[in-house]
């Protein structure tokens, strides 16, 4: 029987399973990627450290049976083109889920911290450069920073407290190793500590990925 086996719908403005274990000091929410589901990284949150409550959280667009997104996009000769006001919507729904699951868990100051594989990566970036007050650290996996949150990004003071994790195939043929470099480059101009990890794979969360963002994490 897994951790995560119980949807919550209804409660809080993204569907989402929640795992919280006795004493938790601190929260991580999950984000899967575009056609998956929540569910895709329950076998991953199951190695987090025993004091952290996992929130995987189900994307608000339903594009099949058991197939999620957060926005729709396009992969063109030019680079993705996105849906904005789609992860717009979904960037708002995220920051009020995750600032209602920090009411009620009451992690400890600076113990919130966002991630995501793919498209979930991009959102994880979206909520933590906007709203550093929700979470204090955020990783892309196989992921990158969407130009469209220029407008909305905090001013740099309010982002001295944020850390990000960069993991990135190098022969990632979805979303080019190039967009890890851009997310270096705009993270270093916001001032924001960041750790930016290469891989030898394509579009996947790999086991040396994986293991990286646990030490980021931090047991």
């Amino acid at each position: 029987m897994s951790q995560f086996d119980t949807l919550i719908e209804g409660r809080y403005p993204l569907a989402l399973r929640l795992h919280v274990p006795e004493g938790a000091k601190r929260l991580l929410v999950m984000l899967h990627g575009v056609g998956g589901n929540e569910g895709n990284l329950a076998t991953l949150a199951e190695q987090a450290p025993g004091d952290m409550a996992v929130a995987l959280v189900r994307g608000p667009l339903v594009i099949g049976p058991g197939q999620f997104a957060w926005f729709r996009v396009s992969f063109t000769p030019q680079g993705p083109r996105i849906m904005p006001e789609e992860a717009e919507r979904s960037r708002q729904l995220l920051i009020a889920t995750m600032d209602q699951l920090r009411a009620e868990l009451q992690p400890a100051a600076g113990a919130t911290t966002v991630a995501g594989f793919s498209q979930g990566g991009i959102m994880s970036a979206s909520v933590a450069l906007t709203s550093p007050t929700t979470t204090a650290s955020f990783a892309i996996l196989a992921g990158r920073i969407l130009p469209e949150i220029a407008p909305l990004i905090a001013p740099h003071a309010s982002l001295r407290s944020t850390r990000g994790f960069v993991g990135h195939g190098r022969f990632d043929q979805k979303l080019p190793v190039a967009w890890a470099e851009r997310s270096r480059k705009l993270l270093e101009q916001l001032e924001v500590a960041h750790d930016v990890r290469l891989y030898p794979t394509e579009h996947v969360l790999g086991a040396e990925m994986a293991g990286d963002f646990w030490r980021w994490v931090g047991g």
